[in-house]
Formats: C-alpha cells, structure tokens, sequence
C-alpha cells in the first residue's frame, strides 16, 4: 500500500465556536486517523527523530505498539523517558524537533508524532485501570523547587528509581506554567492534574503554598534532612518595555493576565479578579505567550484583539500551529510596527472623571527589516514620521520573562549570569554542593520539552551524586 504523502489533520472545533470558549481546540485523533498515521512511520533503524527529542523518546517503538494495536504497550515505551506525556502531544514544537528530523520529512510531510503521542496518552488516561506503583525506597531524599515541567520531570525519573521526593510549588496549584501560563483551549488543567497525580501514585509528595525563599530557603531543606536539591522555579518575572505609559490602568504583563484566567477564574460571569470586559485589546510579542494571551483576550469578550510586532509574519517565533488558530479566530496582526507610548485618559477639567488613568490607546511606529542582528534575524528600523495611534481598552505585555531573583537572593554562593539565570555544569549542578537547577531558571523562558530534558538531565546527576556518597 502506498504511504499517504500528507501527514493526517488533526480535527478541531471550528473556528467560530471555538473563538467563544475555553474547551480544548484540538479535539485529537480517532483511531482510525491515528491508526492510518502510525501507518507512515518507515521505522528507521537509525531514528533520527529521536535524536531530534530533547527527552529521547523511542519515538518508532511507540508508533510500531500502535501498528500492532497495543496501545497500552505504545504508552509504557513512552513513559520510560516521558512523564508527561499527555502534555508534551500538546505544546512542544515537535516541528522545529522530533518531526524535523523524520525521514518522511525528507520528500513529503513528517510524521505526526506529538498528535499520536497525545493520542496514546489520551488512550491510557481514559483506559488504565491500576494505579502506578511506587517502587521500594532506596532511603534517600531530594527536594524539587517549583512544580513546572522541569521539576515535574525530574521528580518523576527520581521516584521511579526510589527516591523520596518532595515537590514544593508557590501557587494553590501543581503544575507551574502548565497550570498557570497555557490556556484551557490548549492544555487542559485536568491534563496536568492527572499527569501530577500519577507521579504521587510514584510516591511523590506535592506542597503548594510553599515560596522557597520566604516560607523556607535552600538552606533550610537541607536541614530539613534533603540531601540534594532541583532548582526548576522557572522563569516569572515578566520583561516590559520600558516606555511612557506601562504603569496606567489596563496594562498587564502576559503572566499576569494569563494567570488570573487559567487560576484566578477571571472567564466567570462575575469573576472576583476581573481582567477586562470587552473592548479592544492589543498584544506586544510574537511568542506563544502572545498568541495565548489575545486569543484568550478573544475568549473573555474582547470586541477585538491585535498583535502588535515589530517584524513581519515569517519572523514571528510562535508556532505555526498558534499563529494559524489565532489568524482563523480573527485576531488582528499588525506586524512591523512597534509601540513608542501607551496612552492614557487625562481630562484636566474634571480630575473625578473616572476614566483618568485608564488606558485608551497605544502609539506606534511602523517599522521596515534591514540586515541580519546576532541572531540571524532580520533587525527591524523605525521609519521615520510614521507614528499613529491605535485605540486600546487593554494592553498585554508579552516579550519574555526573566528568572525571580528570589532564591539567588536568599541562597548564599548560587551563582547567577548577567541575564539571572542560575549558572550551571553540564550535569544541571549549581556553584552549590548538592544544589541542581534546570529549565527556564537557567535558560531564560523556552519550550515545556527543552525545561523536561533539564529535568531529565539534573535527575541523572542527582542519582548519581547520591550514589557515590
């Protein structure tokens, strides 16, 4: 039978509908589309994808169970290196990764990997009936910091060798950026709630509320009786522009706006952390934080939604998949442009007027590409005398985010780059004894499987070190 040039398209709802909730956008493979997709895998005996997956999935061991109908099997090759697989058929960019390097990517279109990754996952939570088990502890213990895919990861390698391990989150959920950082219509939070649940089943222990740092500090986890440490708290704070304006009524970072959607509740009817209610809306970025945030912009009943990025669609870092959803969804991109001010209401007649303070609008000027930056990209110019001004009720700031200084400040010789990202060997180990870090703490803000490989790599070390102790 010949092989279907095309990779399967994953059925969603449709645009219209979905611009208008919060469910889950893709609505994922049947059997039958996953079945005939496993079916365009060559199995190659060098597999290259896998060498493109940060965590190293058997990637044609999984699709060869699904060939042989043996879903259950297909999941347990993933989970020996995955644990999170539910998540990662979702969010990460199997197409700059895993799917890149696919030979059937060399003449027609790649395999779709992340969609039956998810497919299996789905499979086995809706179908597994025993319960994980933990294995016989082996009388150590480790203390992981923040509950985000680094630190969910390497809890999760950890336990399954029979460490005693100890999750500690600052929020009132697990699951750090999972939970708090990527909409419903994406990732859904029974998703991540599941995924956490089945490392407890390892005999993973999970503390919210905890803000190491404040509540405790590294120090005091050893004391404690910890005897190695995971710093995986990711990356929180928020980068803002820096230009007349940020400090008016309406402005957000994309942190805080997403969190009080996805934690805070802000999509009821009459929510107790409100956002918005309607008006225009614009966002600053090109990432998938931005395409989050005006999406979910969209969803809480924005009149209109506009990404404002100073470089034009090719350049736009967001995944294809994102940036087409929310094209479809009628979000607005005004690309090449870049924002000078953010403009306030100011009524000198009448200093009661309620609308001083607030935001009405943002200054703009358009932009042209010239030569390559440091990066490879294209470094955007400004034009001259082409300001205007765009009308806005609200303004969501989303060009990154920075490591907290938090635990740098309260952890005496962990050393930081010029960017506060925690400096590390290639084993994930700190300037500390004992003290391990990974992910978006380290890096800077990246991708959920760029922060799992940290995690897989610091549990590693981490056994290691123990093991020779």
């Amino acid at each position: 039978m010949a092989l279907n040039p095309k990779k399967h398209e994953m059925p969603t709802q449709a645009p219209e509908v979905r611009a208008h909730n919060f469910k889950e956008v893709a609505l994922g493979y049947t059997r039958q589309l996953a079945d005939e997709e496993a079916a365009r895998c060559l199995n190659c005996k060098n597999k290259p994808c896998v060498a493109g997956c940060p965590v190293n999935i058997d990637i044609p061991g999984f699709i060869t169970k699904i060939k042989e109908g043996d879903l259950e099997g297909a999941y347990q090759v993933i989970n020996k290196t995955s644990s999170l697989p539910a998540v990662c058929g979702r969010v990460c960019p199997q197409e700059t990764q895993c799917e890149s390097k696919c030979t059937m990517g060399v003449r027609f279109e790649p395999v779709g990997i992340g969609r039956l990754e998810r497919y299996v996952a789905d499979w086995h939570n809706e179908n597994a009936k025993e319960a994980a088990k933990a294995p016989a502890s082996n009388g150590h213990r480790v203390a992981i910091v923040g509950s985000g895919p680094s630190g969910l990861t390497c809890a999760g390698d950890l336990a399954k060798k029979g460490y005693k391990v100890s999750v500690f989150e600052a929020l009132h959920k697990a699951g750090g950026v999972l939970v708090y950082g990527i909409p419903e219509f994406r990732l859904p939070k029974a998703i991540v709630a599941k995924e956490v649940e089945t490392l407890k089943e390892l005999g993973v222990d999970v503390e919210t509320n905890v803000v190491i740092g404040r509540t405790l500090t590294i120090d005091e986890l050893f004391e404690q009786g910890f005897e190695a440490v995971f710093i995986g708290s990711g990356a929180g704070l928020p980068n803002f522009l820096n230009i007349p304006g940020e400090s008016l009524k309406g402005v957000y970072s994309a942190n805080e706006f997403l969190t009080r959607s996805n934690l805070m509740k802000a999509y009821e009817a009459d929510p107790r952390t409100p956002i918005m209610k309607g008006g225009k809306v614009i966002v600053v970025g090109g990432g998938n934080v931005a395409m989050d945030a005006a999406r979910t912009a969209l969803r809480l009943g924005a009149e209109e939604v506009s990404i404002v990025y100073r470089r034009s669609m090719e350049e736009l870092p967001a995944r294809r998949e994102e940036v087409e959803h929310a094209v479809e969804e009628g979000i607005v991109f005004r690309l090449l442009q870049n924002p000078v001010e953010i403009l306030g209401f100011k009524n000198p007649d009448n200093p009661r007027d309620e609308r001083n303070g607030f935001v009405r609008g943002m200054r703009v000027i358009k932009m042209e590409l010239g030569e390559p930056d440091e990066k490879g990209r294209r470094r955007p110019i400004e034009i001259p005398g082409s300001e205007y001004e765009i009308e806005a009720d609200t303004v969501v700031i989303a060009i990154g985010t920075s490591p907290n200084p938090l635990i740098k400040d309260t952890t005496e010789g962990l050393e930081v780059n010029r960017h506060g990202g925690i400096v590390i060997n290639e084993e994930g180990l700190t300037s500390r004894e004992a003290v391990f870090a990974g992910g978006d703490a380290v890096t800077g803000a990246a991708t959920v499987i760029s922060a799992m490989g940290a995690g897989k790599v610091a549990a590693a070390a981490i056994d290691k070190y123990l093991s020779e102790k």
